[in-house]
């Protein structure tokens, strides 16, 4: 299956509890960590609302 190489790099200071629980399912707890996930319709609606701190790349 694809994946995605996601990466932090944007503080998440000022981000809603929404973004943050988000962040947190992805499995990032902090600046500059990259992580591997599933490509899905679950991890994309994660990713569409925490955009603006990530970056990421399909595997």
């Amino acid at each position: 299956m694809a994946k995605y190489k996601i990466t932090q790099v944007v503080s998440k200071n000022g981000s809603t509890k929404r973004q943050i629980a988000n962040l947190k399912t992805l499995g990032i707890h902090r600046l500059h960590q990259t992580v591997e996930v599933e490509k899905n319709p679950v991890t994309e609606g994660q990713l569409a609302k925490v955009r603006h701190l990530v970056v990421v790349e399909e595997i």
